[in-house]
């Protein structure tokens, strides 16, 4: 990760390791090259300041949320404050960095003194030139860009890069080019070849979508037939991709790069563009702002003493401002309120445990026996088998001749389409079997019936006794029934057999019955109330 955070500030500068990041409470992206970008993603929570197409690019393809992005224009000033009352602020300034689309160096002012961070950038003398470092302003600490900076290697200007790809163009002037790019720059170089040989040059759809927000001439495509120059990627130039272009027509291809690279084709070339200064305009640059120090963005090549000829003599550590210090040691202790409120809004609800009053509860206390009762004794035939408890179902179990049989005279009832159904309530559970605004009425009396789980009316000659486990329910609304008489179930012709069926206690049915001594157990259960009855005994 080539990023750095600036000692004695709240200042993170491509730097994306929140647990690493310590009192950083300021973050700022010079550009969009992945190794300036590695742990930034999607997730990312806390404002992030870079220009206005890294900004798009930022949220196209890494999709960090457009509410953490603060887009800066590039070459002015921007008041950005330190602390959380106000009383310390910087200022801070983008420059163009001449390296990639939205590629910026940052200048930062404030109590720590000057401070400009290059990033990755190609050196041009014009740079000297911007407002925001002319008049001999003093740099103390300058974080520079040593990707070149090695004495030995030497680089030709860009424009004289240039000059070598197109004169390399010319000598293959049957052959189709293939330019091995990385995803983002070198952009214009791709533009100053199509104006020199009048061809487009054909893009990715998405290196295409960033040609359109520069500003360049229209010498781009997508169409793969339309131009003899391509962009491609340049992990795509290889020795099995150069055979294959080569048996469908004649191909080169240029790498402008300043790294070492192994060519493994003949038809593979090396150009040395590079869009990192080299040594010679790092020396140049540092000579002309004569920092107070130097700083190398890739560590793991140190060049200070390359420049020690040119530096300014150093200041004194500065003192960080009291609220300054309250500010970063806040943000080293707990995460911003908009990450609280992310995290809020992301947690699921923890839901509590909902218990039921003791009066409701008590009424499900016999159910549940008889429940456990009817299971033991297992009348549906099949030890291994749970019952089933669908009403459907259940309906046509207990009424097969009911459910298969058509019916010439409609009931009483059929205007209003109500059906009779069996409920048997699974072990554990109660069935509620009217809705907030049904009432059930008993076809004795008339009276009734409230809010609980059962209908045990009292039974007479005609059969109207209800076991606990079974239930009556009307599907739809109808008209009530005055309370002083009774509301027919069913038919007169179909009542009997009907409220025989549904007035036989379930545990009266012997196990492994069958639907052919069905209603003979139903008449043997009523011929045995009727005898109870002349009797004079509890019917």
């Amino acid at each position: 990760m080539n990023g750095a955070l600036i000692p004695h500030t709240p200042i993170a500068v491509d730097f994306w390791s929140l647990r690493r990041a310590g009192s950083a409470r300021l973050f700022f992206l010079s550009h969009m090259h992945s190794d300036h970008t590695v742990g930034l993603s999607s997730t990312w929570a806390r404002p992030l300041y870079c220009s206005p197409i890294t900004a798009f690019l930022l949220h196209r393809h890494l999709q960090v949320s457009k509410q953490w992005i603060r887009a800066l224009e590039v070459g002015e000033s921007h008041v950005l404050p330190l602390d959380e009352i106000g009383r310390e602020t910087m200022t801070v300034t983008l420059m163009d960095a001449n390296h990639c689309p939205g590629s910026v160096m940052f200048l930062f002012e404030g109590y720590f003194g000057t401070i400009l961070y290059t990033g990755d950038f190609r050196y041009t003398p014009s740079m000297l030139k911007e407002p925001a470092l002319r008049g001999g302003k003093q740099i103390h600490t300058l974080y520079l860009d040593n990707t070149n900076c090695n004495p030995a290697l030497i680089l030709p200007s860009q424009q004289e890069a240039t000059w070598q790809i197109v004169e390399l163009i010319r000598k293959h002037p049957q052959h189709d080019i293939k330019i091995g790019l990385y995803s983002l720059g070198k952009e214009s170089l791709l533009e100053q070849l199509a104006l020199e040989f009048r061809t487009w040059v054909v893009l990715s759809p998405r290196r295409l979508e960033v040609v359109q927000l520069l500003g360049l001439a229209d010498v781009f495509t997508v169409e793969e037939s339309a131009g003899r120059i391509h962009a491609v990627d340049h992990m795509e130039i290889c020795h099995s991709a150069m055979l294959r272009w080569n048996q469908a027509h004649p191909t080169i291809a240029i790498l402008p790069t300043s790294r070492k690279v192994h060519r493994s084709h003949p038809n593979i070339h090396v150009i040395p563009y590079s869009d990192h200064s080299s040594y010679s305009e790092l020396r140049a640059f540092v000579a002309a702002l004569r920092p107070g120090q130097v700083v190398p963005i890739v560590s793991r090549q140190p060049c200070k003493d390359y420049f020690q000829d040119s530096l300014s003599p150093r200041l004194f550590v500065p003192l960080v401002p009291d609220s300054v210090q309250q500010y970063m040691r806040a943000s080293s202790r707990k995460p911003s309120v908009h990450v609280l409120l992310e995290r809020g809004l992301k947690r699921p609800r923890t839901r509590g445990v909902v218990f039921e009053s003791p009066e409701q509860k008590a009424g499900q206390f016999q159910a549940d026996r008889d429940s456990k009762k009817a299971k033991k004794e297992n009348p549906f035939g099949n030890p291994g088998r749970q019952p089933s408890h669908h009403p459907l179902r259940i309906q046509k179990q207990l009424f097969p001749d009911l459910c298969n049989k058509e019916w010439d005279e409609a009931a009483p009832l059929a205007a209003s389409r109500k059906m009779v159904t069996v409920l048997t309530a699974p072990l554990g559970f109660s069935v509620r079997l009217r809705s907030s605004d049904e009432e059930f009425i008993t076809p004795e009396t008339g009276e009734e019936i409230g809010g609980g789980p059962h209908l045990v009316p009292r039974g007479d000659r005609g059969g109207s006794a209800a076991s606990e486990n079974q239930h009556v329910r009307s599907g739809q609304a109808s008209p009530r029934a005055p309370r002083s008489k009774a509301v027919p179930l069913l038919a007169p012709e179909i009542s009997g057999l009907a409220l025989k069926y549904l007035l036989t206690p379930v545990s009266f049915f012997r196990a492994r019955f069958s639907s052919r001594v069905f209603d003979q157990q139903v008449e043997k259960h009523h011929r045995f109330l009727l005898k109870s009855c002349q009797r004079g005994q509890p019917c």
